[in-house]
């Protein structure tokens, strides 16, 4: 019998991902990498972008051609870092939520990022549904995957130290709702919800400790900066930009935004409170954060 029940959530709430992993922890290499080929995929500028699992902002400034750019993360108190950091304006708009359910009208975004993220997914066709349905005709989509056919898992297979085969196309979870996902996996699950994938990046070609703590990190950017033109896809991370097929329906109005994530009914602004005219659930508004991860009881 087929299990019917949600796929479960990694949740960064209340963690201190941003300094416990990103700042000061010896990463400035593969931020700056993750950065160059963001550039080289992005459009030139556009109507509005959703980042998801944007969790405390660290590329949302890549963005800054776009109108506007909506942070969606699972996580409340990332957002809450990322709107002190950024402000409140017409520009950002913040929300918590499920990327299995999106809390938005279909056509919605005529672009999308979801990096450093996929690989918490344990339905990824499912997530890639969602995220296809907000976006416009012929949108940009960029997202970046932990590659399980890297140099290192070839290595430690080669060697007898790894079970799981690289070269399989399944996905593969080392740790509980941590996956690595073999390139061709990513590209079939993309076209199977009707995505064009257009290229594919290889990305942190030397996240190796010894190396970036011998060598200047500059000379490791702009090396990976160079390699990332090679295709090669043996990386520890690969990025696709990915644009969207077949016939949604455009909704780059400025009027309405949001629907209902249970049952995608039109939602109305009522004080603090998002409430669904259809099933008459309500979601909270919170220092200035759409909170779309539980409605009020």
């Amino acid at each position: 019998m087929p299990d019917s029940r949600p796929p479960k959530i990694c949740d960064y709430e209340g963690s201190n991902y941003r300094t416990e992993f990103w700042e000061g922890q010896g990463r400035d290499y593969e931020d700056r990498a993750e950065r160059i080929a963001l550039r080289k995929l992005l459009p030139k500028g556009g109507r509005r972008l959703l980042e998801i699992g944007a969790g405390f902002g660290r590329l949302t400034r890549e963005y800054d051609n776009f109108d506007q750019v909506v942070l969606l993360d699972y996580s409340f108190s990332q957002l809450q870092y990322a709107r002190e950091h950024y402000g409140d304006s017409d520009r950002f708009i913040y929300v918590a939520a499920d990327v299995y359910q999106l809390p938005f009208l279909a056509g919605t975004f005529d672009a999308a990022t979801m990096i450093r993220v996929i690989h918490h997914m344990a339905d990824v066709p499912s997530a890639l549904a969602q995220i296809r349905r907000i976006l416009t005709p012929r949108a940009t989509f960029i997202l970046e995957h932990a590659n399980k056919q890297n140099v290192k898992s070839m290595l430690r297979y080669a060697l007898g130290k790894q079970e799981w085969s690289p070269y399989t196309h399944e996905p593969v979870e080392f740790v509980e709702l941590n996956f690595d996902f073999h390139p061709e996996y990513i590209s079939q699950q993309l076209k199977n919800a009707t995505f064009d994938v257009q290229n594919r990046i290889p990305v942190s070609f030397f996240r190796v400790g010894f190396l970036k703590n011998r060598m200047p990190t500059q000379l490791l950017v702009t090396l990976d900066g160079l390699l990332q033109n090679t295709g090669i896809l043996y990386t520890p991370s690969i990025f696709t930009k990915s644009l969207t097929t077949g016939e949604t329906p455009f909704n780059l109005s400025a009027e309405s935004i949001f629907a209902c994530p249970e049952g995608g009914g039109e939602l109305v602004h009522e004080g603090d409170v998002m409430r669904c005219k259809d099933n008459g659930l309500r979601y909270a508004i919170r220092d200035g954060i759409y909170d779309f991860k539980a409605p009020l009881d």
